[in-house]
């Protein structure tokens, strides 16, 4: 297979996820810990880097290949119901044994389900529900480290707009592969975005309000919360964000930043929230795809996450087509996006075991089968009110305001 990018980049990109995996892990990988690594077929030129390194730090790499586009269209249209929801025995083992799961995304073709019932689909994934819940709780307790990244393809470019060669360009750039040391550029990127939202967890917020052109969102961060950065869940990853009270969010937001969920793409979603739902919903593409995923259970109307994304620190500046990416976009004014479905327990200020369901209730943390982000790239201004009475700009012009 043609490698898209050098091999020393690769290379470099491997130490890049390797560093993030191990910032991830309590107390850092061990000799003879499991990693998984899962990637796409078209990533195998990544996977081969990242295998060769993992073995040179003592590690058991353990391989996983998703389904293609082609066996997921047989598995949603053609299969039984048993064999929609079937579990394969053994990767509950696998993963509960893992210390680490490195996740490359190399999709082979986009929008490749847009003929399938998206109902096909849900049923398929909330099968796995419950092996899912367990890997998220081993994740919240340190136990598994997770990171993704992406892998540039044909597909990617095009959807981008993009030539092949532009978009790998641009990847590689925003994953700082083009600098002498990347995985030392990741671990000051890591401290810039931890100080950041510590400064915003130490600010006692009762409520915040983000304005931008097409924007003007309400919402209380709540009670026990604490902003987290995402450098390490994800390569690149710049965002800071919380899980705010999920009964809280009132106004409009649109997401002007298309967006592929589900192998489906939407474009220009429009959301009008009153006491945390949204009651009016709007899209100029695909607006009975995101009908339908609103419908999918109780919490999928209700915003689960709000981030933003610092224009100075994200070298993000087009439309990617990968949510990794767009999540993260910089550009001229930086970026916020919302999640629509399922909160972040990792954004709970106190120990993990006492965040169970009716905790979760309790204190607005949202519950759904989906977690889809919406990105606004707009201008914008984000204020807080403080306990003390006090008003305070956290984000204008598209960076933090940290003094």
């Amino acid at each position: 297979m043609k490698n898209i990018i050098p091999y020393e980049d690769l290379r470099q990109y491997s130490k890049v996820l390797f560093w993030a995996l191990n910032s991830r892990k309590e107390n850092g990988l061990k000799n003879r810990d499991v990693i998984i690594i899962k990637y796409d077929y078209l990533a195998t030129p990544l996977a081969e880097a990242l295998f060769a390194l993992l073995i040179e730090k003592h590690l058991h790499p353990v391989l996983e290949t998703p389904l293609t586009p082609a066996m997921k269209a047989e598995l949603y249209i053609n299969s039984s119901y048993g064999q929609l929801t079937f579990h394969p025995p053994g990767k509950e083992e696998l993963y509960a044994n893992a210390a680490g799961v490195i996740r490359i995304h190399a999709p082979e073709e986009l929008e490749a389900m847009t003929e399938v019932d998206p109902r096909s689909i849900m049923e398929n994934r909330n099968s796995s529900r419950t092996f899912r819940q367990a890997v998220e709780k081993r994740k919240l307790y340190g136990k598994l480290a997770w990171t993704e990244c992406v892998y540039p393809t044909a597909a990617l470019a095009a959807k981008s707009g993009l030539s092949l060669a532009e978009y790998t360009t641009r990847l590689m750039r925003a994953c700082y592969l083009n600098m002498p040391a990347p995985d030392r550029e990741w671990g000051k990127i890591s401290e810039r975005t931890s100080e950041i939202a510590r400064w915003l967890t130490s600010l006692d917020i009762k409520n915040i309000r983000m304005q931008s052109e097409l924007c003007d969102l309400f919402f209380s961060p709540g009670d026990n919360r604490r902003w987290q950065c995402a450098a390490g869940d994800n390569i690149p990853g710049y965002e800071i964000y919380i899980s705010p009270d999920c009964r809280t969010v009132n106004g409009i937001y649109f997401a002007d930043l298309p967006s592929l969920y589900m192998d489906k793409a939407t474009y220009g979603v429009q959301l009008e929230f009153m006491d945390g739902i949204a009651i009016r919903v709007k899209a100029m593409g695909g607006e009975k795809f995101l009908l339908d995923q609103l419908r999918a259970d109780g919490g999928a109307r209700r915003v689960g996450e709000f981030s933003l994304t610092d224009a100075s620190i994200s070298r993000v500046d087009h439309f990617m087509a990968q949510t990794i990416l767009d999540e993260n976009f910089g550009g001229e004014h930086g970026s916020c996006h919302i999640a629509l479905g399922q909160s972040l327990s990792e954004t709970f200020a106190g120990p993990p075991e006492v965040l169970d369901k009716m905790m979760m209730d309790s204190l607005g943390f949202n519950t759904s089968s989906i977690h889809w982000d919406l990105v606004n790239t707009e201008e914008k201004i984000v204020t807080a009110n403080l306990a003390d009475g006090k008003k305070v700009t956290i984000y204008e012009d598209g960076q933090f305001k940290m003094p």
